[in-house]
């Protein structure tokens, strides 16, 4: 089984209103589906869903390197007319091919299977390279949380791409400040993560993770170098109990969440 590109076609530029709709789809597929991680996608889904509507073409590259965020990454890809409805009432069931994490194979806008932390940016920046190689066109988009700079790895890769200076390559951080077993200052503290980046040669924007147009005003930006963007955002945003809290890391909704979710997710 395999899901074709461009299903559905989708035109409209992503605003207020419809990124309203596209969370309530997102809340909606985690409870029905009865799995958790649903305040890490809420604070991603902004992002992706931009990225999908207006930035990820047929000759760029995604990858999503916080993969328990999946569940994201397909409404955001349903949003963009890249996944049907249908697909979305199978997450997370048996013979699924939308499941915890992003598969390997099956759904052509999704080309790694992630979710172990700290491996996502070394697929996206050896894709930039082969790209740049083969002298194709195409950008290359990495969403990476921030709890996975405490990962040796990705501090490599970050190396690897700055020595290479992969202009195609666009890194976002989910920066949450949340994660697993608590606050990323406590777990590991390398606050603030951008200082420990502005040394190394590349472009980089500190920005709301929740505001479109300054997401737009830096994606728009082609550095001649890779660019890294930290999107300050909120676990659990626009749901009002699970913001910041680190247990909506974990735990599914029931009904009585969902309704109240829903409700509040039903005014910008």
């Amino acid at each position: 089984m395999s899901y074709p590109r461009a299903l559905m076609i989708q035109d409209k530029k992503l605003d207020p209103q419809l990124l309203l709709e596209i969370r309530r789809r997102l809340v909606r597929m985690h409870y029905e589906s009865g799995v958790g991680h649903t305040g890490g996608n809420l604070s991603a889904i902004d992002a992706l869903s931009l990225l999908f509507k207006e930035y990820v073409g047929d000759e760029d590259h995604f990858v999503l390197s916080k993969g328990h965020s999946a569940g994201a990454l397909y409404v955001a890809l349903w949003s963009a007319g890249k996944l049907p409805e249908e697909a979305l009432a199978t997450f997370h069931k048996e013979d699924t091919l939308l499941a915890g994490h992003p598969p390997a194979r099956g759904i052509q806008d999704i080309m790694f299977a992630t979710g172990s932390l700290g491996h996502g940016l070394s697929l996206a920046a050896g894709t930039a390279l082969a790209l740049r190689l083969n002298k194709a066109p195409g950008r290359v988009f990495c969403m990476t949380s921030d709890g996975e700079w405490q990962e040796g790895s990705t501090w490599e890769a970050l190396i690897f791409a700055s020595h290479q200076q992969l202009s195609n390559l666009t890194v976002l951080v989910d920066h949450n400040q949340l994660q697993g077993f608590g606050n990323t200052t406590q777990v590991a503290s390398m606050a603030p993560l951008w200082e420990r980046l502005r040394g190394f040669n590349i472009e980089l924007d500190v920005i709301s993770g929740h505001d479109l147009d300054l997401m737009r005003n830096a994606l728009d930006k082609r550095p001649g170098r890779p660019h890294f963007i930290i999107l300050e955002t909120t676990k659990g945003k626009g749901v009002s109990f699970m913001e910041d809290r680190m247990e909506w890391h974990y735990l599914p909704l029931n009904e009585d969440h969902y309704k109240k979710a829903i409700e509040e997710l039903t005014k910008p």
